[in-house]
């Protein structure tokens, strides 16, 4: 015996609310809500008794299905008339997603009512239904498939429009990576890993067909050359070491059966800016700066604090925008500062020493050092201070993982300009995530 029937989305929306007895309100719509779809923990049971009202549940195309009943119903038969019911709006409108019921919800409240009558199950047979109800429903079409159709249909691009012009052809690519780093106070790196980013801007006429070769492990050979510098694309250099991607995720212009097959990116490129892809890498990861923290404790009054910051990269590249951030005891009644470069300056609100310097040329070691005077009295200078992590925010030239752009090159037949006319630009860029050394 059902007392209602309710369909909620992904986030707990409620998308179809039917009630079959009186014993049964719409605050157990918000009870299941709160209990099952937003609970912290997942619910692997399909049966839940929350309050005095047990909930069967089923989970379809990211849909939810529930059966409630304050009544000792019979649970298996719950399940398997969500199951009927699931079969039969399939039989009508296709895959049950939320489009597909938003679109459908006046035939979906009139299979409900052939299919439980005052909480009893009916007709669930879709095809004897069929003979009562014969309106079709409104089958969805996912985004991928639209694209198809309008492929198909039409042959042009939806990221693009036909016509596009520009007096200079241009293509810039920024390869912006973001190092995350947890590493011991012996030196020893815990955990490392790079999520990276290639930003493309093209200002190109026509529709132009694009090609981009990366010095990742599974497309790299061993006759290829790096075609790129940091500023402009350069065929001269010599082959860099291939790296391990881990991770990729394309842009949608980006065709994944030529990646496949020739390990090259080819794309036609949406007018303007885009994120052409993502990836990450843990493997041959070049750290940018090293930090060595060293925390003496002089007395119960006073602490010595050091902090040497190496810059681990070529010298004739320059870091930018760095700050670290020095933890002291809560407890810190003042701080004497002394820093080689840049400024340093106590943040009591923060529990901090903030050391900012504009810029850090590559092989540059830099120290700062701190004397720390400590309350001595209170419950706050009982407790024992945990230490941690000292924290750095950098921007440097390069890209961490070593990623390198191989090669650039630009195809258009409609109109009159080859690859040499395009003027590209690729630019790396690293910056900080989460940076911690441990002190």
């Amino acid at each position: 015996m059902i007392g209602g029937l309710f369909v909620y989305n992904h986030k707990g929306e409620v998308l179809i609310c039917r009630l079959f007895r009186d014993d049964l309100t719409r605050d157990a719509v918000n009870a299941f809500r709160v209990n099952v779809i937003h609970a912290r923990q997942q619910v692997r049971s399909p049966v839940n008794l929350i309050g005095r009202v047990s909930f069967v549940h089923r989970k379809t195309d990211g849909v939810w299905l529930v059966a409630a009943s304050r009544k000792d119903a019979n649970a298996a038969a719950m399940v398997e008339v969500l199951r009927r019911i699931a079969i039969t709006m399939h039989s009508y409108f296709g895959k049950l997603t939320e489009e597909a019921i938003r679109s459908n919800f006046v035939l979906i409240y009139e299979l409900l009512d052939e299919l439980i009558d005052f909480g009893y199950p009916q007709l669930t047979d879709p095809s004897v239904l069929k003979t009562y109800i014969m309106q079709s429903g409104v089958k969805a079409v996912t985004q991928e498939e639209q694209k198809q159709i309008t492929s198909q249909v039409t042959g042009q691009i939806s990221w693009r429009r036909e016509g596009i012009k520009y007096r200079r052809n241009e293509l810039f690519i920024d390869v912006v990576e973001h190092v995350n780093l947890l590493m011991s106070a012996q030196g020893q790196v815990l955990s490392a890993h790079v999520a990276g980013r290639v930003l493309m801007k093209s200002f190109l006429s026509g529709m132009p067909e694009c090609k981009l070769g990366i010095n990742d492990k599974l497309s790299i050979r061993d006759t290829s050359r790096i075609a790129v510098s940091s500023g402009t694309l350069d065929d001269s250099k010599p082959a860099r070491v291939s790296v391990a991607i881990d991770d990729l995720q394309f842009d949608q212009c980006v065709r994944l059966g030529k990646f496949e097959t020739e390990h090259a990116i080819s794309f036609i490129p949406p007018d303007g800016t885009c994120e052409l892809m993502k990836y990450r890498t843990t493997s041959d990861i070049k750290l940018p700066f090293r930090v060595i923290p060293l925390v003496r404790e002089v007395n119960k009054s006073k602490m010595e604090i050091k902090v040497v910051l190496k810059a681990d990269f070529k010298p004739n590249l320059i870091g930018q925008k760095i700050e670290v951030r020095i933890p002291v005891p809560p407890h810190t009644s003042g701080v004497s500062v002394i820093c080689m470069k840049g400024k340093a300056k106590y943040k009591s609100g923060d529990n901090a020493i903030v050391w900012k310097m504009k810029r850090l040329a590559g092989g540059k070691e830099v120290q700062c050092s701190a004397e720390v005077d400590l309350l001595t009295f209170g419950n706050v200078a009982n407790r024992k201070w945990n230490r941690p992590p000292v924290s750095i925010n950098f921007e440097v030239p390069f890209a961490p993982s070593g990623f390198k752009v191989r090669y650039l090159k630009v195809f258009e037949s409609k109109l009159n300009y080859s690859d040499h006319d395009v003027i590209k630009w690729v630019r790396y860029m690293g910056r900080s995530g989460i940076y911690e050394t441990r002190c």
